[in-house]
């Protein structure tokens, strides 16, 4: 019976693989007419945020269901897959290690984490989404806020995007200030991306301290950015709404 058991645990978590296995399992889910529109729909063009990124085309369910399957996949092979230059594959390396984190002990955390700063350093970590599906669960959940200020500092795009969706995590366990103070050190940062990560951040305050939230715009909203600003109103009445858009601008303060 204990063998038994013990053989249902072991396909239940499938092969380790390698990422070679890995890219030829996503291959199987390519489609160039899908690979194109992603290459606008990401900004890979010239000075675009995603320029040169390289798209198979698959969709995010079939990347989920392979993620799955290579759940186990050794580490060093994550890394593999996030140094690739088509995007799923880095998708599917950024999902594992949030999925890692998730499940690991204290010691395996640390690993999980140092990894995943060094796949943010050097570059390996480089759109939205493959920050959006991991910085909350391993930056957020691993990190202390004294991190996220360094990321938010940074001159990486990717690094204060980071630092935003890391505050998720004290934000869902009902801890709004990480993520008011973060979004205060962003506040005049230049990048879309980064004004509609500030804006979302600042909109979920509201789920846990809505006085807060409030406190914070009647200081902030009228140097917050247009984008962030309307991003992290959209779910107040339009009267609120309007409230906030009609204060006079000021300039950017210290």
């Amino acid at each position: 019976m204990a063998r038994k058991a013990a053989a249902r645990r072991g396909a239940q978590a499938g092969p380790p693989g390698t990422a070679s296995e890995v890219m030829d399992a996503l291959g199987a889910h390519a489609d160039p007419e899908r690979a194109v529109h992603n290459t606008r729909f990401f900004k890979t063009g010239p000075g675009e945020y995603g320029e040169g990124d390289r798209f198979l085309g698959c969709r995010l369910t079939d990347v989920r269901a392979v993620t799955r399957t290579y759940k186990n996949l050794p580490l060093d092979q994550v890394d593999v897959l996030l140094d690739s230059p088509f995007h799923e594959h880095r998708l599917v390396g950024a999902i594992l290690l949030a999925n890692r984190f998730r499940a690991a002990d204290t010691a395996a955390r640390a690993e999980v984490l140092a990894r995943y700063l060094a796949a943010l350093e050097r570059g390996a970590i480089n759109n939205w989404d493959l920050v959006d599906v991991s910085a909350a669960q391993v930056l957020g959940a691993g990190g202390e806020e004294e991190l996220w200020r360094t990321l938010a500092s940074t001159g990486s795009l990717w690094q204060r995007r980071a630092a935003a969706i890391a505050t998720f995590a004290p934000l869902r366990a009902g801890d709004s200030g990480p993520s008011l103070r973060t979004a205060r050190i962003l506040l005049h940062d230049r990048h879309d991306l980064i004004h509609k990560a500030v804006g979302w951040v600042v909109r979920d305050v509201g789920k846990v301290d809505a006085a807060a939230q409030r406190a914070f715009l009647d200081r902030w909203a009228p140097e917050m950015p247009r984008t962030m600003l309307r991003y992290a109103i959209e779910r107040f009445p339009e009267q609120d709404r309007q409230h906030y858009l009609r204060l006079p601008r000021r300039p950017a303060s210290g």
